[in-house]
């Protein structure tokens, strides 16, 4: 059973909580020196890139997990329409 704390992680897809953990990264030192000098915050900018790849890689990863029931309720719309559609006046 999933908990609330589930749901908001998922949502976030991480912890926004958890503490902060050194890394060792390599990067083309000109990009580096330029963004330094621009004021870009690089972790911060790394951080906002890593949550847009780590978004997409899990909703790819939830498009296959659920690829069956999504044919499914697209074959039984295709079927039998929408809920309701035949009351819609517009």
């Amino acid at each position: 059973m999933r908990t609330k704390e589930d749901n908001v992680n998922r949502q976030h897809a991480y912890n926004k909580d958890a503490p902060k953990r050194h890394v060792s990264l390599s990067a083309n030192s000109d990009l580096i020196g330029n963004a330094k000098k621009a004021g870009i915050n690089l972790s911060q900018t790394f951080e906002d890139a890593l949550v847009v790849k780590l978004r997409a890689s899990l909703e790819e990863d939830w498009l296959k997990e659920n690829k069956e029931a999504i044919a499914a309720f697209n074959d039984r719309i295709e079927k039998n329409g929408v809920f309701g559609a035949r009351q819609r006046r517009f």
